[in-house]
């Protein structure tokens, strides 16, 4: 990427894990350098050569933190975890990778309890939507498989992401309820958008035009 080259440092803050490997693609379709670093090694902030962009490798839940701070100029990061960590940022593009839905579920013919617990990994997101359902839940945060809790007692539903639902059926769980479809984004540290505008608009107009080419792609 030539024009990364010229002006000011632009440090992009990536996710590992779930949509790493989605990401990196998207990141080699946008011409942009490293990718193979990205995959191989285990530094934690890789430089660009020939540019003044660098890569930060961070767990997904941190991305935005490190964004909102300008550890990280810009960021790319599922919106799952943008609703769950509320964080202080600009939402650049949604582009279009890392496909899945936010659901509620549970094992086959649940009844409504009168004080339902809910396990997941994201409290906020399941306080806000049963609190907008009017539904009153004790909500249990859990770091490892929330599947885990409807199975042993534990939680009467879960809330979490489903791509394929096939690690629910496995363990004898449905969807019950849709809460919000899960796409990957784009976001900008406030201050960095306005300071290095310039090459925040070109990392933006580079992910921009990689979007079409990976829907003409199939």
């Amino acid at each position: 990427m030539s024009r990364g080259a010229q002006g000011q440092k632009l440090t992009i803050a990536m996710p590992k894990g779930r949509i790493f490997e989605e990401a990196v693609g998207f990141l080699q379709q946008a011409g942009l350098q490293a990718t193979g670093e990205l995959k191989e090694s285990r530094k934690l902030i890789i430089p660009v050569e020939g540019t003044n962009l660098q890569f930060l490798l961070a767990k997904p839940m941190d991305v935005p933190t490190y964004v909102e701070y300008g550890v990280a100029d810009v960021g790319v990061v599922g919106k799952d975890v943008l609703l769950e960590e509320e964080r202080d940022v600009y939402e650049l593009l949604d582009l279009r990778i890392g496909f899945c839905r936010m659901m509620v579920a549970g094992l086959p013919g649940w009844k409504p309890t009168e004080a339902p617990r809910v396990a997941t990994k994201y409290p906020r997101i399941a306080s806000r939507f049963f609190r907008e359902q009017g539904q009153q839940v004790e909500v249990i945060k859990l770091n490892g498989s929330v599947e885990l809790a409807p199975l042993i007692g534990l939680a009467d539903r879960i809330v979490d992401i489903v791509s394929t639902g096939q690690t629910l059926r496995e363990n004898g769980l449905v969807e019950l309820e849709h809460i919000c479809d899960i796409t990957t984004r784009l976001i900008a540290n406030r201050a960095s958008y306005r300071m290095k505008s310039e090459e925040v608009d070109t990392i933006a107009q580079l992910f921009w035009r990689a979007i079409p080419r990976r829907e003409s792609n199939g």
